[in-house]
């Protein structure tokens, strides 16, 4: 019997097209020490035009998780969507897992591409990288939307019964799938209302060729990265060590996340007081498909562009009378 058709390969090669048709082109910057970032940044730089970067989390590369945005933001901003270390094109030998060494490979990318400062939008584990960043770049970031990224977890939550995983080891053999049967129950973990009917050579596709692909290529295993990666989110971290940011923050929380329950949207809050407000979508899980990722645009527009219209153009554009 022949292969499954790969729907990974073709889908990927229709999102290359899709960005470069938004006016976006693939870049690689040598960072040196082995690393090499992968980014999708402006044909055409637009000096008038304030900067987005969107910064994917586990499980997708950038253009995998943010395909449905960039043609919405595109107008607006001059959009950066990078590829995370071991994910699509980019990859280090350096012995590090941690967000930190992310945020610091993020930061080299924009600053070779003579970004100074840039609105950012983190999901999930994207969500720690751009908590990081703003933290050891204050002056790089400007307004930070963060969704569903868990960075005031504290490492005894799990031992307090927090999570639906138990350990380490379960969160990683659910998180990074290596069979059919384990993507059904990430799946399930990670939508309020799961896709249950999906051929189950189609998910084998997804973990054969997908957006880890440059793994295989170099011939390392994807998975110990994916789990190094997972754990150093987890491993001797303390709500205490967190460090404040004061960049405006918008938090957007699923109101039934499984994978970072709400509460820490609420622990998040608090610890950003003024500086950041919580918003919660009903009926949703930690992924967000349809209507969800609408209602996730529509206050990601609130935050970040409708600031930027006069104040005649933004009532116009909600359909108010201007008081």
């Amino acid at each position: 019997m022949g292969k499954c058709f790969s729907f990974s390969a073709t889908y990927d090669r229709w999102l290359r097209f899709s960005f470069s048709r938004a006016g976006l082109k693939s870049t690689i910057t040598d960072l040196g020490d082995g690393t090499v970032m992968h980014c999708w940044v402006p044909k055409t730089y637009n000096p008038n035009k304030p900067n987005l970067l969107l910064l994917h989390g586990l499980g997708a590369s950038g253009m995998w998780q943010w395909n449905m945005f960039v043609s919405r933001f595109i107008e607006r901003f001059n959009v950066y969507v990078p590829d995370l270390l071991f994910f699509g094109d980019s990859y280090t030998i350096r012995p590090e897992r941690t967000e930190q060494l992310q945020a610091q490979c993020v930061a080299g990318v924009l600053k070779a591409q003579g970004v100074r400062k840039t609105n950012v939008v983190g999901g999930s584990y994207g969500g720690f990288v751009a908590y990081s960043l703003a933290a050891q770049f204050p002056e790089m970031v400007e307004k930070l939307v963060l969704c569903g990224a868990g960075v005031c977890l504290d490492e005894k939550d799990m031992e307090d019964g927090m999570f639906q995983v138990k350990s380490i080891d379960e969160a990683v053999s659910i998180m990074v799938p290596q069979t059919p049967e384990k993507m059904k129950e990430m799946l399930k973990v990670l939508f309020y209302k799961p896709v249950t009917k999906i051929p189950t050579c189609f998910m084998q596709d997804f973990i054969d060729k997908g957006p880890h692909d440059c793994l295989q290529f170099l011939g390392t295993d994807y998975v110990q990265d994916w789990t190094g990666l997972i754990i150093s989110l987890h491993k001797d971290r303390k709500m205490s060590n967190l460090p404040k940011i004061t960049q405006p923050t918008l938090i957007i929380w699923g109101e039934y996340d499984k994978v970072f329950p709400l509460e820490l949207g609420h622990r998040l809050k608090r610890h950003l007081d003024e500086h950041a407000q919580l918003v919660v979508i009903k009926d949703c899980g930690h992924a967000m498909n349809g209507k969800e990722l609408k209602e996730m645009y529509k206050h990601m527009k609130s935050f970040l562009i409708d600031p930027l219209l006069s104040p005649e153009k933004a009532n116009k554009t909600k359909g108010q009378k201007v008081h």
